[in-house]
């Protein structure tokens, strides 16, 4: 299994074991309409992939790591670190930075991330550099998450982590595979996708923003009752077209049910829900409600 070297909230690559299996064995053309990480698609066996999301910096990262290979990507991300000044514990350990694991090394980057989240922020050309830039600032940011503010601009605070040992294999790992797919990456809402040229060989995976949680990606409303109706709705064309699709989602989250999801299933005798055993209780915005069990769910049509 490859990993994506983004750690997108709700990211399936723990699930992936309990969710590959379920998938058609032979697959023409994959198409992941929320790709986020890529966590997923990067595991499938498919002639040709295509990869979608509406968040248009992502796609254009997944872009130059496509046509960049991982040698130069790297020397590019270390080029970054070592022009900000930003720790780099993959060469020198916690101790050289007075820093420990357990603490992590966001005291001594606050000043040079917000240097570098600043000054990529004023960039005006939409370069390869750019994305690089982009790329340190999700690995040096809380979570090592992604988020822009209304007006575009980036505006996550530093993280604990930095461009470890384990990221750079990530990334490394992830560029050669991702080379190697026949894969287009497109930016568009998931209702402006055409399904009238796919076919019964090709297969949609849906990993939604989740409708009863809150993450980085939908917190400012970004995914609303409208939104989970119409995609239900690609979802019910999809399956009358004889194209197979998987969706992912959470039926359940802290004392909260997604009725909407519950219906649509409950009214489709033909759709399987299989219930996947993990929960998000490690993720931040989960951890005051521990005790409270997240029910997460693949809805297939075959």
């Amino acid at each position: 299994m490859i990993q994506s070297p983004l750690n997108y909230t709700g990211g399936k690559y723990k699930l992936l074991p309990q969710i590959l299996p379920l998938f058609p064995k032979d697959i023409n053309c994959f198409v992941d309409l929320f790709c986020g990480g890529c966590n997923v698609g990067i595991n499938v066996c498919a002639k040709k992939y295509v990869y979608n999301d509406s968040c248009e910096p992502l796609i254009n990262l997944y872009s130059v790591m496509q046509t960049l290979d991982s040698a130069s990507f790297i020397e590019k991300i270390e080029t970054v670190i070592k022009r900000y000044g930003l720790s780099d514990v993959k060469l020198y350990g916690y101790d050289f930075y007075n820093c420990n694991s357990s603490d992590g090394l966001g005291v001594y980057n606050r000043d040079k991330y917000m240097k570098l989240r600043a000054d990529f922020n004023a960039l005006k050309e939409r370069n390869v550099d750019y994305y690089v830039m982009l790329y340190v600032l999700i690995v040096y940011a809380f979570n090592n998450q992604i988020r822009f503010n209304r007006n575009g601009e980036f505006n996550l605070p530093p993280g604990k982590r930095d461009f470890n040992q384990k990221m750079h294999s990530k990334v490394e790992n992830f560029i050669e595979l991702l080379q190697n797919q026949n894969a287009t990456f497109i930016h568009s809402d998931f209702r402006e996708i055409e399904i009238d040229k796919l076919t019964d060989k090709d297969f949609v995976y849906v990993d939604p923003p989740y409708l009863i949680t809150c993450a980085a990606y939908n917190e400012q409303g970004g995914w609303s009752e409208v939104d989970e109706e119409d995609l239900l709705q690609k979802l019910d064309d999809l399956s009358q077209r004889g194209i197979k699709f998987a969706l992912s989602n959470v039926l359940e989250s802290k004392g909260r049910e997604n009725v909407l999801l519950r219906k649509w299933i409950e009214s489709r005798p033909n759709y399987k829900m299989v219930d996947l055993n993990y929960s998000y209780n490690n993720a931040n915005y989960q951890r005051q409600n521990k005790e409270q069990k997240t029910r997460e769910i693949l809805v297939v049509n075959y």
